[in-house]
């Protein structure tokens, strides 16, 4: 019984390391290496190859190397095989930090006070107490739900958008296609988490951009493809929306000549809101695996037919 490791190099040899010591059992082989491909039974990757189900006959249970799946083309892959995301505490925490950094500078107006200082321009503005500044979280799976637990101790009033329902202690939570219309409406900022799905696809468009509260502030740490990059650029440039924090664009890394590179209200980072430590992936990998074969849920299964 064997697991294959198709991704960075790396992190590929430290996990060999770690499964060694921890899983000696299950060989553990990167790709381009299989070993006999008739015993694998698990695949670790972020982009898996291509003919899966002749290539790995025996295989289980796909492993993103991810917090996300939607790198992966769920159509193609064999019908039984198992898919499973990457939760790892370490995730969690990072996310935490990067959003509640991002919030607190939309709400305290760096973006404009940094566009002020390259203009030389000595102007404050009459500060807005955080109990008047409505925080929007679009998703409410683990990490939306983090999110707004740590947010809620700066006082903001707090909402929360997902497709299901949801009942949290102090955020007023909205759910489905016809509540989105009011969630965004309350929302002076807004952070996106969503998984990336033919639904949210383009979420982060002109028309939805149109209702939030004149001069919102948007965070994206979900995926690129929910941003309609040049809906954005118009709300920046109407003053529908003030600024916006960006860890993820569409393509990565945009090409030299994008406008977000040198807009004034738009902050860029490289995908680094939510990174983990080698060891610390191995580690949630090896638990799931044990689980898996003590026919327990595993943490981060995928519901295929949602896409998340």
């Amino acid at each position: 019984m064997s697991l294959v490791y198709k991704s960075e190099p790396v992190r590929g040899a430290a996990w060999a390391a770690r499964f060694a010591t921890m899983l000696p059992d299950l060989l553990f082989n990167i790709w381009p290496d299989t070993g006999d491909p008739a015993a694998v039974r698990y695949l670790a990757a972020w982009q898996p190859p291509e003919d899966l189900a002749t290539r790995f006959p025996a295989l289980e249970v796909l492993f993103s190397v991810g917090a996300g799946v939607d790198q992966f083309d769920l159509r193609t892959l064999p019908p039984g095989l198992r898919v499973v995301r990457m939760i790892e505490p370490g995730l969690e925490a990072g996310m935490v930090e990067y959003v509640t950094l991002s919030v607190l500078a939309l709400h305290r107006g760096l973006p404009l006070y940094l566009e002020r200082q390259r203009q030389a321009l000595w102007q404050p503005e009459k500060p807005v107490p955080a109990t008047q500044r409505r925080v929007g979280v679009l998703g409410l799976g683990v990490l939306g739900r983090a999110v707004l637990e740590r947010l809620r101790g700066f006082g903001f009033p707090l909402s929360g958008w997902s497709r299901g329902r949801h009942d949290l202690p102090g955020i007023a939570c909205h759910a489905g296609r016809e509540e989105l219309p009011a969630f965004l409406a309350g929302a002076d900022i807004l952070v996106c988490l969503l998984p990336l799905t033919a639904e949210t696809r383009g979420l982060l468009g002109r028309h939805n951009l149109a209702a939030l509260p004149r001069g919102a502030g948007l965070v994206n740490v979900g995926r690129g493809p929910h941003l309609v990059a040049g809906d954005l650029l118009a709300a920046l440039d109407s003053g529908q929306v003030s600024a916006a924090i960006l860890d993820v664009c569409d393509p990565e890394p945009p090409p030299p000549d994008h406008p977000f590179w040198t807009h004034p209200r738009i902050w860029m980072t490289p995908h680094v809101a939510s990174t983990t430590s080698h060891e610390a992936g191995a580690d949630a990998l090896i638990a799931n695996i044990r689980r898996h074969r003590n026919g327990e849920p595993m943490l981060g299964e995928v519901e295929r037919g949602r896409g998340y």
